[in-house]
């Protein structure tokens, strides 16, 4: 997961919370939801997860210091953390909500729906985390945050820009979608934890 460059970092934030992942849990609130709202929690999510992100990447090294959190275990609990929220898609289950079976109508509800999948990302976050940790260098910290910054503006762009679409689509489709996309992402969070093993010093075994 370590980069160098900030081409290489906004890369990969945009692998683990670009536009596809995050579209995917706007829809299903977007069926739920009159535009009005589903624009406010777009800009209420992004502007938490924008003081969050900036607040993870240039305080990284102290809070991994302060935790006595080591890259390899950062990288199996998002991992796992990210790899239920994915099994819960496929399921579908609704983490993370009060009620397992219907959105509630207002607006903190569907914020408390975002909190995982978008405003703490567990991949965006351990991205963060350990891309800013990487150097002791202030620079490069600002590198990584301006990075996540990046991917959050796109994102939140697309969700105001495809919101009436989103809101249009069936939720037959949503529903489908979710499944398939919890799938993907079950995969990258269980990935992500051979990620940490390797560190670690545990070795897959692999066919020749």
């Amino acid at each position: 997961m370590i980069t160098l460059t900030y081409t290489a970092a906004l890369i990969t934030f945009f692998s683990v919370i670009g536009p596809p992942k995050v579209l995917l849990a706007f829809a299903g609130l977007a069926q739920n939801h009159p535009s009005k709202d589903v624009r406010t929690m777009a800009l209420v999510s992004s502007a938490g997860a924008v003081v969050i992100g900036t607040a993870a990447g240039f305080t990284s090294p102290w809070l991994l210091k302060l935790f006595h959190i080591s890259t390899p275990a950062l990288e199996m609990a998002g991992g796992i953390i990210f790899f239920l929220y994915a099994v819960g898609l496929v399921l579908g289950l609704r983490l993370g909500s009060e009620d397992a079976g219907e959105d509630g109508p207002d607006v903190s509800s569907g914020l408390r729906e975002l909190l995982v999948p978008y405003v703490v990302s567990p991949l965006a976050l351990t991205a963060v985390l350990i891309e800013a940790a990487e150097r002791d260098d202030w620079g490069w910290r600002g590198t990584v945050v301006a990075a996540f910054l990046t991917v959050i503006a796109v994102d939140l762009a697309c969700v105001l820009l495809l919101g009436g679409l989103l809101q249009k689509t069936h939720n037959a489709v949503v529903e489908l979608v979710a499944r398939l996309l919890g799938l993907l992402l079950a995969a990258v969070g269980v990935d992500l934890v051979l990620d940490g093993l390797f560190d670690l010093g545990v070795r897959t075994v692999s066919a020749h």
